[in-house]
C-alpha cells in the first residue's frame, strides 16, 4: 500500500463550520471519482492534509489530482517524524534522480512535532543525501531536483513531484447554474470555470438544424462527455432544445445585421426558461468581451436584457489563447473540429444594438411563441465519468 498527498488551499480561508461542511463535501467527490475510477483506497482526512492510501498510487494520483478544491498531489513516502526515518526515504528517492554535478534542495516543514525545527530538517536531511551521492551541489535558489520533507503529527511525508491539480472549491459546494454549451472553445471552459468555484452544472445545447454545420451536434456531445471527467461519479446533463424554426422566422423576417443579437436573446430566453425548469440560480455564458460583434458592452447589456436570472460570463476578460490552453488542459480542444459554421451570420452584423428595433423585429417574429415551441421540444442527454449514459424525451 503506498500513500498519496493531497493539498488543499482556499478551504483554508473558511470558518470552521463552512470548512466541515466543504470538507466532507470534498471527500465524498474523492471517493466517487476513485470508486468511478475502479482504485481501490483509503481516505485519511487531516486538519492540514488529505492523504489516500491504495496500491495503485499512480492512478489514484491520475484520479484526484482531477479533483476540484485540491492545490496539487504528490505520491510519498510515510515515514516515522524522526530524521534518520525522514532521511532515509528522502535518499532512496534522491538515488533515482541525482547524479554528479547536479544540484539539489531539501524543503521541509515542520507542524505539531517537537525536538527540532524546520531548518534543521532541511539540514540533515540535506547532508544525508550529500554524504551518499558524490559531487553533488546545494542550491535553494534553482535546484535540478528537489525533495520535499513534511513532519506532521501523525508522520513524516517524504515526496519529490507535486502534480498540479485545478484548485477552486469542492464540486457541489456551490448552487447549480445552467451553462449554454456550444461546439465552439469558449464555452465548455466557461462551464469548467464555474465547477472549479463548485457550481454544479446543467448544459443547454440549442440545435439549430439545417442553420448549423454538419459537425456541432457530434461536437457539443463530445464537450458534454469531457466535462463529466471532472465530476467522477456523479451524472451531468445535458437539455436540448430545437432552434430551427426560430432561425427559419429570424431569416425570414428580413433583419439581416440584427441576426445575432436576435439570435442571442433567443438563447438567453430559452436558458432562463430552462434553467427555472432545471433549479438554476444562475446562466452562464463563454462570451468574452470585444471577441466578436455580438460581445461589444451595448450588444452584451441588449442581450443580457432578454433574461431574468443572472448571466454569469467567467471568461470575459480571458484572450483567445488563454481559454484554448484551458481547453487543451480540459481536454474539450479539438484541431480538426469540422464543419461548425452558422448558416445565418450576417457579413457586417451591428455592434451597437437598438433594443427598440430589436424589441420591435421579435414581436415580428413572434419570439414568445418561438420559445414556448422550443420548450416542447426538449430532450435530456446524460453524461457520466466520460461516457453518454441515456437520453429521453421530454426532458
Amino acid at each position: 500500500m503506498g500513500t498519496v498527498l493531497l493539498r488543499f488551499g482556499e478551504l483554508f480561508l473558511k470558518s470552521e463550520a463552512v470548512k466541515k461542511v466543504y470538507m466532507r463535501m470534498l471527500r465524498q467527490n474523492i471517493d466517487l471519482a476513485l470508486t468511478a475510477a475502479g482504485a481501490e483506497h483509503d481516505i485519511e482526512v487531516r486538519r492540514d492534509r488529505i492523504l489516500v492510501h491504495g496500491p495503485d498510487v499512480d492512478g489514484i494520483a491520475g484520479v484526484v489530482s482531477r479533483t476540484f478544491g485540491i492545490v496539487d498531489v504528490a505520491v510519498c513516502t510515510r515515514t516515522g517524524t524522526t530524521i534518520p526515518e525522514m532521511g532515509a526515504a528522502a535518499l532512496e528517492r534522491a538515488r533515482r534522480h541525482l547524479r554528479a554535478g547536479m544540484s539539489f534542495a531539501v524543503r521541509a516543514k515542520r507542524e505539531g512535532v517537537e525536538g527540532y525545527t524546520s531548518p534543521e530538517i532541511g539540514a540533515e536531511v540535506g547532508s544525508v543525501i550529500y554524504d551518499a551521492i558524490p559531487g553533488l551541489r546545494v542550491d535553494l535558489s534553482h535546484p535540478d531536483y528537489e525533495v520535499f520533507v513534511e513532519a506532521r503529527p501523525y508522520g513524516g511525508l517524504v515526496y519529490d513531484e507535486r502534480i498540479p491539480a485545478p484548485r477552486g472549491l469542492p464540486f457541489g459546494t456551490q448552487d447549480r447554474v445552467l451553462t449554454l454549451l456550444s461546439a465552439g472553445i469558449d464555452s465548455p471552459v466557461a462551464s469548467w470555470l464555474m465547477m472549479r468555484r463548485g457550481c454544479t452544472v446543467t448544459h443547454l445545447s440549442l440545435d439549430a438544424g439545417r442553420w448549423q454545420g454538419e459537425a456541432v451536434r457530434d461536437a457539443v456531445i463530445r464537450h458534454h462527455a469531457v466535462l463529466s471527467t471532472w465530476c467522477m461519479g456523479r451524472p451531468l446533463d445535458l437539455v436540448v432544445a430545437d432552434m430551427e424554426p426560430f432561425f427559419d422566422a429570424m431569416t425570414a423576417s428580413g433583419e439581416y445585421h440584427y441576426r445575432c443579437i436576435l439570435c442571442k436573446r433567443f438563447m438567453a430566453r430559452m436558458a432562463d426558461a430552462v434553467a427555472r425548469k432545471e433549479g438554476a440560480l444562475a446562466v452562464v455564458t463563454g462570451d468574452n468581451l470585444g471577441q466578436v460583434a455580438s460581445q461589444t458592452l451595448v450588444n452584451l447589456g441588449v442581450i443580457e436584457a432578454a433574461a431574468t436570472l443572472p448571466v454569469l460570463r467567467p471568461l470575459l476578460t480571458y484572450e483567445k489563447a488563454e481559454a484554448i490552453d484551458l481547453a487543451r488542459m480540459i481536454g474539450t480542444f479539438d484541431d480538426d473540429a469540422g464543419d461548425l459554421a452558422c448558416r445565418a451570420v450576417p457579413k457586417k452584423p451591428a455592434t451597437k444594438a437598438d433594443v427598440t428595433k430589436i424589441e420591435a423585429a421579435e414581436e415580428k417574429i413572434g419570439v414568445d411563441d418561438l420559445v414556448a415551441a422550443a420548450m416542447e421540444t426538449l430532450r435530456r442527454v446524460r453524461a457520466k465519468n466520460g461516457k453518454i449514459v441515456g437520453e429521453e424525451e421530454g426532458a
